[in-house]
């Protein structure tokens, strides 16, 4: 029987925190190893488990993955959180592609230089409020359905989710106005595998500080 997946990364949220909600709303237990130093990463670089000289990287079922969206599709197709067919597929794809567009947004905030912070955060409302969640509130209502694809959970789901837990610790106020949106996150958070993980003394990472920034300058050598 194959062991737990291993996750290496720092201990922070950036591009593995979506693998940790994915992985943990499958059920699936994991370790993980944390970079903490440049020379952890430079051994991983060194040792050949980079395919391209980058974290994430995770190990399961006899195979050292990289690159974000390839663990992720992997780990949805094993757990059936991928849709039925070609067609739902494509739509989860499209919408997760949706997603990571305002993730990134938000994911780069912590380095914006000071003086830019403030317009930043403006243009994340904007975009939050009349391109994103507008999007996926319709595609709730379309369907009248509980879930965003073929009526049952996807990745497309808990990646919605987590986004708008995000969204909410910029700013609460910005869910207001997008009902099926508030109950599409209540409903993903009262599955017991994703309740586990919202728990104090779960895998999940908290809003990273300065104090964890910092590290993560000095691991990934970012200026």
């Amino acid at each position: 029987m194959a062991g737990k997946p291993k996750l290496h990364y720092f201990n922070g949220r950036g591009r593995m925190e979506c693998i940790r909600w994915l992985l943990a709303a499958a059920g699936v237990e994991f370790e993980e190893k944390f970079i903490e130093t440049p020379e952890d990463l430079e051994k991983l670089k060194n040792d050949g488990s980079l395919m391209f000289q980058q974290v994430p990287m995770v190990e399961m079922d006899g195979m050292k993955l990289v690159q974000t969206r390839a663990i992720l599709n992997y780990v949805a197709s094993k757990h059936n959180l991928y849709g039925r067919d070609m067609k739902e597929r494509a739509l989860i794809d499209m919408y997760v592609e949706g997603m990571a567009d305002l993730d990134e947004m938000i994911m780069h905030l912590p380095l914006c230089p000071p003086d830019q912070k403030d317009a930043k955060i403006a243009l994340i409302r904007e975009r939050t409020t009349n391109r994103y969640l507008p999007a996926f509130e319709k595609v709730l209502k379309s369907h009248g359905q509980d879930y965003l694809v073929g009526n049952r959970l996807s990745r497309a789901d808990i990646r919605l989710v987590e986004l708008l837990y995000y969204v909410e610790e910029l700013d609460p106020s910005l869910l207001a106005s997008f009902p099926l949106l508030k109950a599409l996150k209540t409903r993903i958070s009262n599955l017991p595998t994703v309740k586990k993980f919202l728990q104090p003394g779960s895998p999940r990472k908290p809003p990273l500080d300065e104090k964890k920034l910092e590290e993560a300058k000095k691991i990934f050598k970012i200026k």
